[in-house]
């Protein structure tokens, strides 16, 4: 460009003029080209520089948008952990108690810290829901075995899964409740016959002793055999046998108050204490005892079978002041009822 400038005026005169129009020409032509190049320039870099804002605008838009996403994620991640954290609280407290309406009554004052209800209740068993109007209900359930509801008044719809979840959590405190108590049940009570087992009938003997001594009661000692037992054994087997001590245990129940204690000392042996009885009092329960079983028939398979006891009676502290005495001054006085030809009651009388 500077040399087509030089050559325009620079170029001797001598040079015609179709020369010099030449130059200039080619001058202006370069300037214009020049003129145009600069002008390209200038659209194409504003073009560019438009690019890249809307460009990095997008971006911007697009990361603002991810970042909102990831807070919303971030929040609802923060709401479980919460609900969670919630949950184990409650649990952890409820499984403090091993007793179902303790355990509800805790459920009850904690779970409004999570949910809305105006009213909450635990509907055990078979109820009639239909007394329980505009009320939400989430069944409780062991092996398919209803146990019973969960009712809410007034739950809003947002809470109704919240609401689900947190009765499975009551009904995980139920199942571990119920365990307990058949696993105690196992361990004090005798499977056959549903009465208690030696070892814990010895532990509550020696209870109901102490509280005697304290209050200065009296109380007696039965011990219950059936007569002929080892022969309904051997002429019609075990199961006719296990069937005749269940019947006999169920009799006894029937026929003894709810402060009496009751278990199955061995075999076709049970023994009894009657809490704050004397021994006329006590012969008077045995006799009724006696007859109620020689009364029953029991009806297994095909037979129909009658059985008789001999019961003998011991007297606190008559007859002894101690577990081991007791029970052996009631088992003279068994053996003298047997001695006597058996279906029989026999206080126990010191030898002359």
């Amino acid at each position: 460009m500077l040399n087509l400038i030089a050559l325009v005026l620079f170029t001797p005169l001598e040079v015609p003029a179709e020369g010099r129009a030449v130059a200039f020409g080619a001058l202006l032509l370069t300037g214009f080209t020049m003129l145009l190049f600069i002008s390209l320039k200038k659209r194409l870099d504003k073009s560019i520089d438009a690019s890249n804002y809307d460009r990095i605008k997008d971006e911007y838009n697009n990361l603002l948008a991810e970042n909102k996403k990831l807070k919303t994620a971030n929040q609802n991640l923060q709401n479980a952990l919460d609900s969670i954290i919630a949950l184990y609280d409650i649990t952890e407290q409820m499984s403090k108690s091993l007793d179902a309406d303790k355990m509800f009554s805790y459920f009850r004052d904690e779970v409004n810290k999570y949910i809305r209800v105006n009213d909450l209740r635990f509907l055990k068993g078979k109820v009639d829901l239909s007394l329980y109007k505009d009320y939400t209900f989430s069944p409780l359930k062991i092996q398919e075995e209803l146990i019973g509801y969960l009712a809410a008044d007034g739950l809003r719809a947002e809470d109704k899964e919240r609401f689900y979840i947190l009765s499975q959590q009551f009904l995980l405190g139920v199942k571990r409740a119920i365990l307990y108590q058949d696993v105690q049940e196992l361990a004090i009570i005798d499977i056959l016959t549903s009465v208690f087992n030696r070892r814990y009938y010895l532990e509550r003997f020696k209870e109901e002793l102490e509280r005697s001594k304290k209050f200065n009661y009296k109380f007696c000692c039965l011990m219950i055999d059936i007569d002929y037992f080892k022969d309904f054994n051997d002429r019609y087997g075990h199961i006719v046998g296990d069937a005749i001590l269940r019947e006999l245990s169920r009799t006894i129940q029937e026929n003894i108050r709810q402060i009496d204690l009751i278990g199955r000392y061995g075999g076709e042996e049970f023994s009894i204490i009657l809490s704050q009885t004397d021994k006329d009092a006590a012969q008077f329960v045995a006799e009724r005892i006696r007859l109620a079983i020689q009364d029953k028939r029991i009806r297994v398979y095909d037979e129909e079978l009658k059985i008789t006891v001999s019961i003998g009676i011991s007297t606190y502290p008559y007859d002894g002041k101690g577990i081991e005495r007791l029970i052996d001054k009631a088992d003279s006085a068994l053996y003298q009822a047997k001695q006597a030809g058996k279906n029989k009651v026999c206080a126990y009388k010191a030898a002359q």
